[in-house]
């Protein structure tokens, strides 16, 4: 598996990770715990050595998950989780509000227990509190990274702004946000800055959700109440049905391979940046490896090329619907 680096704390990770979130919902259905460890630890055996979680998910439940599986093979593993919300650790459900700056020692201590390590190799601000100063946030994990509890770490959907700011207090590892040639929207200032500094970057949902996979199209139906594309606006049949001719380029290119519409869309973006590591999320373990042979897949310029444009002409970033970029920001 080809290994890539993330940021100024140098953190090698394999090249495409694994987004753990829907081990324990978040979509359609109801994963066996059993066999989600057993996903997780196959994973390992074909190379994956980049793991990614987050307190909310469950909540607690997902870094328990993670915690479990990843035990036998902690040293051989990097693990990345998440804070934001306060989260009552009996009743396992957010109390309204997010976390302040000197929240984040006891929020830290909770992740490593059910994680079951004494350090977390990247921790993530899940969300951009309002109410402190980013810098703030900087200087308080700078803390927790001088006591060895945190290695690297990381913001999930911040402005470019906001990135500069909190590295100029505390270097970030990495940036971690949508990214796909379903939602571009990072490009138009956060890649950038990571570059400037050195920062790596991590796209969830890089498969658009499942949208990038050709398995969906407009008469294709969501479980309102347990799968949360059901909410999305960009998943409405109108926007859906808008956007198919971005999915039948990738079906193209794929057919040329002989790949699949999934690993085209990952080639995609690794040919984006170096520094760039996607977290594909799946509960099957065909999945895994069918994502992990896209490291392998080299798209030529021309490829490379057609998939942008069609992306731009999808409407996906401005343009046609608006009120659903608005939306989807806020998730």
């Amino acid at each position: 598996m080809q290994r890539r680096v993330l940021g100024t704390a140098a953190l090698e990770v394999s090249a495409i990770g694994l987004g753990c979130m829907s081990m324990t919902g978040g979509y359609s259905g109801h994963p066996d715990r059993a066999q989600m460890i057993g996903v997780i630890r196959d994973a390992v055996d074909r190379g994956v050595t980049f793991f990614d979680t987050a307190e909310i998910y469950g909540p607690h439940a997902n870094e328990e998950l993670v915690g479990e599986a990843l035990e036998p093979v902690r040293d051989a593993v990097v693990i990345a989780t998440k804070y934001a919300q306060d989260i009552d650790p009996t009743q396992r459900t957010p109390r309204g509000r997010m976390l302040l700056p000197g929240d984040i020692r006891n929020a830290v201590d909770g992740s490593l227990r059910r994680l079951r390590t004494d350090h977390i190799d990247l921790y993530y601000q899940h969300r951009v509190n309002p109410e402190a100063p980013i810098e703030d946030f900087a200087g308080a994990v700078q803390e927790l990274m001088d006591a060895g509890k945190v290695g690297g770490w990381g913001l999930s959907e911040a402005s470019a702004e906001t990135i500069e700011r909190a590295n100029r207090i505390t270097p970030v590892t990495a940036v971690q946000s949508e990214y796909s040639l379903w939602w571009r929207r990072p490009e138009q200032e956060v890649l950038a800055v990571c570059d400037a500094h050195g920062i790596g970057f991590v796209p969830f949902s890089p498969l658009g959700k499942g949208f990038l996979t050709g398995t969906i199209d407009d008469r294709t139906t969501f479980e309102e109440g347990n799968d949360l594309r059901a909410q999305i606006p960009r998943f409405a049949p109108e926007a859906r049905a808008h956007n198919l001719g971005l999915v039948e380029s990738v079906k193209d290119v794929a057919t040329s391979h002989g790949a699949t519409p999934g690993q085209v869309a990952l080639a995609w973006l690794l040919a984006q940046r170096p520094w760039i590591v996607p977290i594909p999320g799946t509960t099957k373990l065909h999945r895994v490896e069918e994502n992990l042979a896209a490291a392998d897949l080299a798209l030529s310029e021309q490829e490379l090329a057609r998939l942008t444009s069609a992306s731009d002409h999808a409407d996906i970033r401005g343009g046609r619907y608006p009120e659903f970029l608005e939306a989807q920001t806020n998730l």
